[in-house]
């Protein structure tokens, strides 16, 4: 059985940006005499492939979250230039928490956003996958609908662990500090702190600014990286079958990406880290629409855009990473179910 090279492994037919059975190439042509492989794995353990392609790709870019958050939450309803910067980019940014914290400092919250990625993931690719079965994407925007909505669904019972990776990357020494201070010694600490003081509910805090971000993010990625494939393709830059067609398509991709979720992003984050009173109510923000007017009023506009250069730069490799750490395993997995 002939095996595939590197530029194989990420050439995706152009009908969709999720990673599903179906978008996958064949393994190999059909050979007369020997059995056809399996046209797609086992439904759970296609699901936990992917899970863990995306936890993979997490380890690479966690810094680039820890420095998005703090960018997000760097003059939180300050008026711009009436407080002190600490981080003024991605790469400077990164020395600072590197030279602060130290390297385990740009790890931080690396075992909650990986808990977070395999939940958000395997939600997230299992319902589209089902979707896909039933044929609703096969209807026009129907793709664009189904990876909205799960989407949606992967963000909703994902949420606690988003939860406890923002406060845990919002943490360090007061020199550099932005934003609330939880405090949290752990992940279990984390957990346990937020249930013992807030309930059941106060795990979900934040969710219903995690909810439209990830919906609009699913959206605009199945949206943009196909027909940005194409294009790439079709102007014949690269040699046909080249991963740098997937990830040249994931940089324009991450463009209109980063430009319609940052805001949503910026809100989740704040919604996520805002401290609460006695009565389990935010002490910033009442919700959604409140911290979007509060934002726009006190830091304008541009205020919705704080961490939008490690958004940007994050998506692209952890967007190539995961569909190629995917692709590995799925070839493996149906190598041995062929055999």
């Amino acid at each position: 059985m002939p095996t595939m090279t590197g530029s194989q492994l990420i050439n995706y037919p152009p009908n969709t940006a999720f990673i599903t059975p179906s978008s996958m190439p064949p393994l190999s042509r059909a050979t007369p005499g020997l059995p056809k492989p399996p046209r797609a794995l086992w439904p759970p353990l296609d699901f936990t492939l992917g899970a863990l392609a995306c936890c993979g790709a997490c380890v690479f870019t966690n810094p680039l979250e820890v420095v998005k958050t703090r960018l997000q939450l760097q003059g939180e309803l300050r008026a711009r230039g009436s407080y002190q910067r600490h981080y003024r980019g991605v790469l400077q940014a990164l020395w600072v928490v590197g030279r602060t914290d130290g390297l385990r400092g740009l790890q931080k919250g690396l075992t909650a956003g990986l808990l977070y990625q395999g939940l958000m993931n395997g939600v997230r690719l299992g319902f589209y996958s089902y979707s896909e079965a039933l044929g609703l994407t096969d209807v026009p925007g129907g793709s664009m609908v189904a990876g909205a909505l799960a989407g949606a669904l992967g963000a909703f019972i994902a949420s606690p662990a988003y939860l406890v990776k923002t406060h845990l990357q919002a943490q360090t020494v007061a020199a550099i500090a932005v934003g609330h201070q939880h405090n949290h010694q752990g992940v279990s600490s984390a957990f346990a702190t937020i249930y013992r003081r807030e309930g059941v509910i106060g795990l979900w805090r934040g969710v219903n600014g995690a909810v439209p971000r990830v919906m609009v993010g699913s959206a605009a990625q199945l949206a943009t990286f196909s027909s940005a494939k194409q294009w790439v393709a079709h102007g014949q830059w690269f040699s046909p079958g080249s991963w740098l067609i997937a990830l040249t398509a994931a940089m324009v991709s991450g463009i209109a990406v980063a430009i319609t979720m940052t805001p949503f992003d910026v809100i989740s984050t704040r919604l996520y880290n805002q401290p609460v009173d006695e009565l389990r109510r935010g002490r910033l923000y009442a919700g959604f629409l409140d911290c979007l007017v509060k934002v726009c009023r006190t830091e304008g506009v541009l205020g919705l855009y704080k961490g939008m250069g490690p958004v940007f730069v994050r998506l692209a490799p952890h967007t190539v990473l995961s569909m190629l750490l995917w692709d590995v395993m799925r070839q493996k997995a149906l190598q041995r179910c062929a055999a």
